[in-house]
Order: structure tokens, then C-alpha cells, then sequence
């Protein structure tokens, strides 16, 4: 009996995308709308009526239940977990292996928003068939409610379009391509000139029609943005493209203010705003366990619950005098006399 609960939350994971009309439904819970799950459908009506929706990353358990707890419509499982949490300069090296293991630790901690995993550059260009495979993966292995993938050149289109007819919803990605950054020639915004911003909108409208269910527009001016918004019957999420999408995504640590290090600075983009100061947090926190370790205050008797009688600690150090360790003896008696004082063992 203890097996069979993993195993209806995995077909409820799987199920979310499921349409409230289905005619599989049976009676469902009382939930009010704020605990109801996100799907595909949930987006399109909040689209219909221009409510703005929201979708912040994810990389591991304790950021998805911030991201659920937080009520964000879309939970995004980024390849920018390459830079932001394994530290690489671009987002090329993950792997779909290491990212799988990003969406599981999602999916254990998200239970209300849409959950969308990132196919990884090297896993979906050389044929339809692999993107059809690799994104299998995602929603079979990965427990993810759909799929996002970059760029708009032909065989990109191709590989969305047979991902949909596999049954698998599709989220695009066009503007700044980080994947592309080799013949981008790096991360550079895109749609600043007529041709190119043409091209952003014609690839917007590509992905639409190879049935996208939505458009990330990065890196693009306001207006091509807007132009694209306008255009498509799909919702567009913007990221440093400005206020006239549908919604907006954000990297987590971005948001959030956790990369202040010099070190990090270069993966902070400079369209984000800080909603939070993490780091600082983070910093001070660390630096105050550090002083407290050294200065033995950390752990006091607040911090050290578990307790053994005197009539125990006699016996325990009559066991270790037997065995030759009279200096382990002392130790033990010496740290029950002193169990309710604040400080450690002295140098010697």
C-alpha cells in the first residue's frame, strides 16, 4: 500500500494538463481557484481577458516550493541552471541527463503552477524525431506539463510542430537565443534594425502556427515586442523586451538579488529588477555562523537537545576507562558538568 502513493501523484503530475472539460472528469475536489493547478487552458483564458501572466525559473526542490508558494502561473525549468547554479559562462554545456534531474526536484516541490522544462542545446537540432524523443523524456522522466524550445530556423520549427503532434505542448523562444550565442556572436538583443525585427515577428508568427502554445520574446525593443503581441493569437512572455507582452518570466536568482558577488555579476542581466536583497541575507547569515563557530557560542544549550543521565555518563566513563581512554572519560565528565554553560572543548 505505501507504493501506490507515488504513483497517483505521478498521474496526477502527468494529468495536469488535462482540460477541466475532459470526459474523463469525475467529482473533483472543492479547491478554491487560488490552490487550482495551471494548465495550457488556464493560460489561454487568462490571455483571452489580458491578465498578465507570470513565470519565474526554478532549478531544485526549495526554489519550486518558493515559486508555488508565491501563486506564479508558469514555474520555468531553465538550461540557464548552467549558469546560475553549476557556474558555466553560457547555457551549452547542461546536459538533458542533468536537466531531467533539475525537473524532478521541480516537480516534487511545484504542484500548482504549469511546469515547463527547457530541452538543452545538443538534444533536439538534428532531427524531428530526436526532439520528439528528447521531449518525451522531459514529460515522462522529468515530470513536466511541457516543453521549451529555441530559436525559429526551419528545422527548429519542424521539431515544434512534431513535438505538438506528439501530443506535447511547446512553448517557443525567439529574440536572444542564448543556444545560439555562436552565430549570435554572443548574447546580444536582437530586432534593433527593420530586417531583424521583422524576423522576430515572422518567427513568432512560424512557431504559432507549428502550434505553440506561447512565445518567449528575450532581448527585443518594446515596440517589436509589442508588435509580436499584437500579431500573435498566442501569449507572448517577455524578458528585457519591455512591458507590452502577455507576461513576464524572471531567473530566479536574478529576481531575487542572489548573485551580488563579483563573481556573479556577469550572469545578472541588466533588464532585471531586484525584487529582494538574497544575498545580503545569505552573506550575513554565513558570516554570523562562521564568528559563532569560532567563537564557541554556536552550539549553546538551546542547540544541543539530546541529553544522557549522570548515572549514564558515570557508566559510559567507567566503559572508556576500561578501554584505555582516560582522556576521553574526563571529556565526556567534563562535558556533562558544563551541558547548561555556553562553549565547546578548549584548545589544548
Amino acid at each position: 500500500m505505501r507504493r501506490s502513493l507515488p504513483v497517483r501523484q505521478l498521474a496526477r503530475r502527468l494529468l495536469s494538463n488535462v482540460p477541466e472539460s475532459t470526459v474523463y472528469g469525475g467529482p473533483r475536489p472543492q479547491e478554491s481557484s487560488a490552490a487550482r493547478r495551471v494548465t495550457v487552458t488556464t493560460l489561454r483564458g487568462k490571455h483571452r481577458r489580458g491578465e498578465p501572466i507570470t513565470v519565474v525559473t526554478a532549478y531544485d526542490y526549495p526554489s519550486a516550493v518558493h515559486v508555488d508558494s508565491a501563486g506564479i502561473d508558469v514555474c520555468l525549468v531553465g538550461d540557464s541552471a548552467a549558469m546560475v547554479v553549476h557556474g558555466h559562462d553560457t547555457t551549452l554545456p547542461i546536459s538533458l541527463d542533468l536537466m531531467l534531474e533539475h525537473c524532478r526536484a521541480v516537480a516534487r516541490g511545484a504542484t500548482r503552477p504549469l511546469l515547463v522544462g527547457d530541452l538543452p542545446f545538443g538534444c533536439y537540432e538534428s532531427s524531428a524525431a530526436q526532439a520528439v524523443d528528447s521531449a518525451v523524456r522531459v514529460l515522462k522522466e522529468g515530470g513536466m506539463d511541457a516543453i521549451k524550445l529555441e530559436g525559429g530556423a526551419p528545422s527548429r520549427i519542424s521539431a515544434a510542430k512534431a513535438i505538438v503532434e506528439a501530443g506535447i505542448a511547446v512553448m517557443g523562444h525567439v529574440g536572444l537565443t542564448p543556444q545560439a550565442i555562436s552565430v549570435l556572436g554572443g548574447f546580444r538583443p536582437q530586432g534593433r534594425t527593420v530586417d531583424s525585427a521583422v524576423k522576430v515577428v515572422e518567427t513568432a508568427l512560424a512557431l504559432q502556427e507549428a502550434g505553440c502554445f506561447s512565445v518567449v520574446l528575450e532581448c527585443v525593443p518594446a515596440p517589436v515586442a509589442a508588435a509580436a503581441t499584437s500579431a500573435l493569437q498566442i501569449p507572448t512572455i517577455g524578458i528585457g523586451a519591455g512591458p507590452f507582452c502577455s507576461g513576464q518570466v524572471l531567473v530566479y536568482h536574478d529576481l531575487l538579488g542572489m548573485m551580488q558577488h563579483p563573481h556573479h555579476a556577469k550572469v545578472t542581466p541588466k533588464f532585471c529588477k531586484q525584487f529582494g536583497n538574497v544575498g545580503n541575507v545569505i552573506n550575513k547569515a554565513l558570516s554570523e555562523y562562521k564568528k559563532e563557530v569560532e567563537t564557541r557560542t554556536f552550539p549553546g544549550p538551546s542547540y544541543t537537545p539530546y541529553k544522557i543521565t549522570p548515572t549514564d555518563v558515570d557508566g559510559f566513563a567507567n566503559a572508556l576507562q576500561k578501554m584505555g581512554l582516560s582522556d576521553a572519560a574526563d571529556a565526556a565528565a567534563a562535558a556533562a558538568e558544563n551541558s547548561g554553560t555556553e562553549g565547546g572543548p578548549k584548545e589544548k
